[in-house]
């Protein structure tokens, strides 16, 4: 893990700050801290699959199912375009594997605002997930099986891509409270 809340590229000048974009395993707290955050910027949140789910007309789980993980990209690649071309402002709460395909890393470094990688450790993703089995796996494993060998896959990309890395192992509103703490300075 990083050192926390680590700053790595320049960010928006204040005042400009308009778009904000959480980036992360599943787990960490994207949908709950961007839910939290977007409340306290009074700004609309926007859960990237939330968004999927309405547009396909099924469960991420059942398109898993269906047709598998290759589809399920296509779809979230398409509906990222179409996200980051909804006028700002808002909050953007990714799928936790948006970061795997080049296009959108590109995308969301050129139109996603600030990128904020909610960055939580291995055992914590577990713990979580295996509390939350709606959530589909990727891999056919479970939790304590998948988590760290897809994590070690990502981790690479959300911290490339970050422009604010914050430590999510805490409970997501104390994490929320942190990232507003370093969000106001930025408007």
């Amino acid at each position: 893990m990083t050192a926390p809340d680590q700053e790595r590229n320049p960010h928006p000048a204040p005042g400009t700050l308009d778009r904000i974009t959480l980036i992360g395993f599943r787990g960490c707290g994207k949908s709950t801290v961007g839910a939290a955050l977007a409340a306290a910027l009074a700004w609309p949140l926007i859960d990237a699959d939330t968004v999927l789910e309405q547009r396909l007309g099924c469960t991420i789980a059942s398109l898993f199912a269906r047709d598998g993980e290759a589809a399920f990209r296509v779809h979230e690649s398409e509906c990222l375009r179409a996200i980051l071309a909804t006028p700002a402002p808002w909050v953007l709460a990714t799928g936790g594997g948006v970061v795997l395909n080049e296009e959108n890393r590109i995308r969301l470094a050129t139109d996603g605002g600030l990128i904020v990688y909610l960055e939580a450790d291995a055992p914590t993703l577990q713990a979580r997930l295996t509390q939350q089995p709606h959530r589909p796996s990727l891999t056919g494993a479970g939790a304590v099986e998948e988590v760290p060998r897809l994590l070690a896959q990502r981790q690479g990309f959300y911290a490339a891509l970050a422009q604010l890395t914050v430590p999510a192992i805490a409970e997501p509103a104390e994490t929320a409270a942190r990232l507003m703490a370093l969000v106001v300075d930025r408007r």
